[in-house]
């Protein structure tokens, strides 16, 4: 199944009506034309871009998706707030998809695989009114706590409460380069994991689907590049397996055991680490290209 050939069904096409305020969001930072731009704009929205990105992939991911460590239900409490503050939905919705994409990684149930074409991956899925709704049976282990339901429901309110304190203390500039481009800018580094990672970059280990590693995907996304490592093995808190392999989302969690706000930080055992590598003449569903379906799925270790 190619993206060339791929037929979609109706129910998934962009919904254009539902994705305007998408749309308009990516609109809005021109409006610094008349506000101009000052270096503590900037500074804010670098500074908000990788804030929201350790709790999208510290948070969403690799907490609420994988459970790779354990978070006091305060703390939890805040990790989905923090990755609300996104604008991409609710970390119930987030995760849930997120398992469901591991379960048929670059198969046809994958709801974002890049053989269903390049947009459709990077953000096309993301506009369809089809995936509005969450799957609470692909995510009852953390469907069971009320604010976390809460939060999925009212998933605008972390996005609108931090524009409003942008707002309040950095006035229109602040708002529409320091809230509203860090968050067009926010959410195209998310989708490249989606969109890239099973695309560009190198496979170290073999894996049923195309998942690649990427430095300069790493960079963006505070350690998410490393995507074949994490295909490899999901349940690591850390995606960078090697000391050379950059992952700031690790190092912050990392940091947060010491001062034991979080705990029980997985990571593959180091035997593992020399397993299944394609240079080691495994037979890989990766190397094949992007027209084969997986016939089989790689149990971990």
């Amino acid at each position: 199944m190619s993206s060339a050939t791929y037929a979609r069904p109706a129910d998934e096409r962009v919904d254009w009506v539902f994705s305007i305020p998408f749309f308009i969001v990516h609109l809005l930072p021109l409006l610094a034309i008349f506000t101009g731009v000052r270096w503590v704009d900037v500074a804010l929205c670098i500074g908000l871009y990788y804030a929201r990105m350790f709790f999208i992939s510290a948070g969403f991911h690799r907490y609420f998706a994988h459970r790779s460590y354990k978070l006091s239900r305060f703390m939890q409490f805040l990790m989905a707030f923090g990755g609300g503050t996104a604008a991409q939905k609710g970390a119930l919705w987030w995760a849930s998809y997120h398992r469901h994409h591991h379960r048929y990684s670059d198969q046809e149930q994958d709801v974002h695989s890049p053989k269903k074409g390049f947009w459709w991956s990077h953000c096309g899925w993301f506009l369809a009114s089809k995936f509005e709704v969450t799957h609470p049976e692909l995510i009852p282990d953390f469907w069971k706590f009320p604010e976390l339901r809460f939060l999925n429901r009212y998933h605008l309110v972390p996005p609108i409460a931090l524009g409003a304190v942008v707002w309040l203390f950095g006035g229109w500039s602040a708002l529409l380069i320091g809230f509203f481009l860090s968050t067009v800018i926010l959410w195209h580094g998310t989708f490249t994991i989606n969109s890239l990672s099973h695309v560009y970059g190198h496979r170290r280990y073999v894996t049923t689907d195309t998942s690649r590693n990427s430095f300069l995907l790493a960079l963006i996304t505070c350690g998410e590049g490393w995507h074949n490592n994490h295909h490899y093995y999901q349940a690591s808190m850390r995606n960078g397996f090697f000391w050379w392999e950059i992952d700031f989302s690790y190092y912050m969690v990392k940091g947060l055991s010491f001062l034991g706000l979080a705990r029980d930080l997985k990571q593959p055992r180091p035997e593992l680490l020399y397993r299944n590598r394609v240079k080691d003449g495994h037979w890989d569903i990766g190397m094949l290209g992007p027209l084969v379906t997986p016939p089989f799925r790689v149990v971990e270790d």
